[in-house]
């Protein structure tokens, strides 16, 4: 068998219980010896078998809904214990000497790091509870430099922002965690921003005055997967472009309602006119890729951003001199007429199949 990833694993051994479901449908067309169907039966079997022993996939749709259950418990487990660990150490944190302050700070992510590797080295569902400690580890590791950053004076710098990036990204693509890979690019976002307003004579913890700072990292990691794939990590692509699209039309929907903390050298309402018309292009283009290149949250996200701008402009023509049924009923039949356009869409998208 070739090798895989236990998404893949999974999308394999669900493939194989879609073809049995389709033959049955067809038997009355295609006809299949005896010994033909209990080759495939066996053959199917076997791959069933070996999937389950080396990748742990859920065979039937009640092992399905007890993972989900599982992700869901410990994606909430992972911040308890984190959080645990956060006011453990802000309990207790003054009755320690310095050198057990160090000592602590420095022994708990690695202990910690410890801990992931031995219970990532175990097959099935150890991968949950490595995922947890991941998460402990990582919040061991931003305790660490933020507390050891205080009791020596250091000055605060963006630095801490990549090292925090850099963490959660080896953890995020050793054990899979999609929380720690957005952890991982809004710490990446928020410090290429602050970097670049260092640059620009702006002290870095001000950067959210100027939101144009954050516009290329966006869309950088927008386009990452592209170049460099991400197809062995389930659902890490669709993590990249829908924080970057986010992150991006939240930058230009705040400056299409405040120009003035744009550094353009124009009217506040020439700026704010301009990042409007910049707002639909860019959410009404994500629509468009994303029906093209098949990516489903980047359509999901580009619609809830473009509506988002189109109905800040219904807000500003309308809302102070139309009664507020009419308004309503504005953007009530805006979105009627959305829904016909998409099913317009939708439509002349299945007309090939």
């Amino acid at each position: 068998m070739e090798a895989l990833n236990r998404p893949q694993a999974q999308a394999r051994a669900d493939d194989i219980y879609a073809f049995r479901r389709e033959l049955a449908r067809v038997e009355s067309v295609l006809s299949l010896s005896d010994s033909q169907r209990e080759a495939i039966t066996d053959y199917h079997r076997e791959q069933l078998q070996q999937l389950q022993q080396s990748h742990d996939v859920d065979l039937v749709e009640g092992a399905k809904r007890l993972s989900l259950g599982m992700q869901v418990v410990s994606f909430i487990g992972a911040w308890a214990l984190a959080a645990s660990v956060f006011f453990f150490f802000q309990q207790y944190w003054g009755l320690l000497g310095t050198v057990w302050q160090v000592a602590v700070l420095v022994a708990a992510p690695l202990l910690t790091l410890a801990l992931v590797v031995a219970i990532a080295k175990r097959d099935g569902q150890a991968r949950y509870f490595a995922k947890i400690a991941a998460m402990i580890s990582f919040a061991c590791f931003v305790i660490n430099i933020a507390l050891l950053g205080q009791m020596f004076n250091f000055s605060p710098s963006p630095g801490a922002l990549a090292v925090y990036a850099v963490y959660a990204a080896l953890l995020a693509y050793a054990l899979g965690v999609k929380l720690l890979l957005a952890v991982a690019i809004l710490a990446l976002f928020a410090f290429i921003g602050a970097q670049s307003a260092t640059y620009s004579g702006t002290y870095w913890l001000s950067v959210g005055e100027h939101p144009e700072h954050f516009i290329l990292p966006t869309l950088v990691l927008f386009f990452l997967p592209s170049v460099i794939s991400q197809a062995r990590f389930e659902g890490f692509a669709s993590i990249y472009r829908v924080l970057s699209l986010t992150a991006l039309c939240v930058v230009i929907l705040v400056l299409a309602n405040w120009g003035r903390a744009s550094y353009l050298p124009w009217e506040h309402n020439t700026i704010e006119g301009v990042y409007q018309l910049l707002g639909f292009a860019v959410s009404a283009g994500a629509i468009g890729l994303g029906v093209k290149r098949g990516w489903a949250p980047v359509v999901a996200t580009g619609n809830v951003f473009f509506f988002l701008f189109l109905y800040t402009k219904f807000f500003d023509w309308w809302w102070n001199w139309l009664p507020k049924s009419l308004f309503f009923l504005l953007l009530g039949l805006t979105a009627l007429l959305a829904l016909v356009v998409f099913s317009r869409l939708r439509k002349l998208a299945g007309a090939g199949v």
